[in-house]
């Protein structure tokens, strides 16, 4: 009679105890649910815990970043780094702001190492070399190098550049095409390297140099930007291929898995052809119109895209 009531008087205390202990077990559950989707690491930790990523973008490198009349960077490859900073806010679970940092040929590929930038929004070619030190998004653009002259100049070809001076941007695949030309053909060339592409034309403007070697689409960006289509001309061959893609750091699968996403579903939404067609096609929010459709090669590119997966 007595432990039976002891055991009565007892059962409201262990009830409690089972309730709280129930309790306890369950929140550290939903903790541990709630926390795993976010167990981020690497740039999509930084920009969970910031609120941001941080933009290379370059100054001159019209149609696909540079700057507009309020000094604000716009493009093509502003735009497709634009979707990749939405996705990968979705990826964190809050909205990201973008911080702006100006970048150049030469400083592009230290600032995305050293974490300066999380992203490189320019007209920057993915190659195998780079690639060993640096990462890069699907295609986005297929460029070439190219030359461009003034008016009536004798250069139709880089075999008729023997002995004559060649500006270029420093730290571009375009100074390694002109030097390997110069080289195997032992053409003797002068090689001037710019600090950037607006730096380069005009140096090629005010006779400092015979040519100016540089991407073809590049080149044609300059004669629409200062209305030079009948002072200057580019010439007709390739110099050297060059697919562009969006560069981010090595080494961070889950923030390269955000961006090759991000790219391939601008491709197979259609939002890739819009964009082009804004930034080659159409007059520029600058006034400049580049009427140069679409290549064959990036089409097969984008028609090729596999589905992004869920």
């Amino acid at each position: 009679m007595h432990s039976q009531q002891a055991r009565r008087r007892a059962r409201p205390g262990h009830m409690v105890l089972r309730i709280s202990m129930a309790m306890c077990l369950a929140a550290a559950a939903a903790s541990v649910g709630a926390q795993e989707p976010f167990a981020l690491s690497g740039t999509l930790k930084k920009a969970r815990d910031t609120g941001a990523l941080i933009i290379g973008y370059r100054e001159s490198s019209l149609p696909f970043s540079y700057l507009n009349q309020i000094g604000r960077p716009i493009g093509y490859s502003i735009d497709i780094c634009a979707s990749i900073v939405e996705a990968a806010g979705e990826e964190v679970g809050r909205d990201l702001t973008i911080k702006w940092v100006p970048v150049t040929s030469e400083s592009r590929f230290d600032a995305i190492v050293s974490g300066k930038i999380d992203l490189e929004c320019g007209s920057t070619t993915r190659n195998a070399e780079r690639q060993q030190r640096v990462a890069f998004s699907p295609v986005i653009f297929l460029a070439g190098t190219k030359l461009m002259v003034p008016h009536g100049s004798p250069i139709k070809s880089f075999r008729d550049l023997k002995g004559k001076t060649v500006v270029a941007t420093a730290g571009t695949t375009n100074v390694e095409a002109i030097e390997q030309l110069s080289t195997r053909f032992n053409l003797g060339l002068k090689i001037i390297r710019a600090r950037d592409h607006v730096d380069a034309f005009e140096v090629l403007r005010h006779r400092g140099a015979d040519a100016y070697a540089g991407d073809d689409i590049l080149l044609y960006g300059f004669l629409a930007k200062y209305g030079t289509r009948s002072q200057y001309d580019v010439t007709r061959e390739f110099l050297s291929y060059d697919p562009y893609g969006i560069m981010l750091r090595k080494g961070d699968p889950e923030f390269a898995a955000v961006v090759d996403k991000a790219v391939r579903k601008l491709g197979t939404s259609g939002e890739l052809d819009r964009l082009y067609k804004q930034w080659f096609l159409n007059r520029l929010p600058t006034g400049e119109r580049l009427g140069i459709p679409m290549s064959e090669q990036l089409e097969e590119i984008i028609k090729a895209t596999p589905e992004p997966t869920e």
